[in-house]
């Protein structure tokens, strides 16, 4: 699993910089990005659903965010 750092970005940033990470990824890998921006709740899975990625997991721990997604086909 790929862990990714999107603390104190606002909202398009960790969205773009998932979009980044995934671009360097396999179909079936996974990515765990952890941000501070409530925002990407929604934008992460929007943007998951669109490409064709999974969200395995999103859940609020101690005011961060993680979202874990699972890479799909291309």
């Amino acid at each position: 699993m790929i862990e990714l750092d999107a603390r104190r970005l606002m909202c398009p940033m960790p969205v773009i910089k998932a979009q980044n990470a995934i671009k360097t990824m396999t179909s079936g890998d996974k990515l765990r990005v952890t941000c501070s921006d409530p925002g990407v709740m929604q934008d992460i899975p929007a943007w998951s659903r669109i490409n064709g990625h999974t969200i395995l997991k999103a859940e609020e721990i101690d005011h961060e965010y993680i979202i874990t997604i699972e890479v799909g086909d291309d």
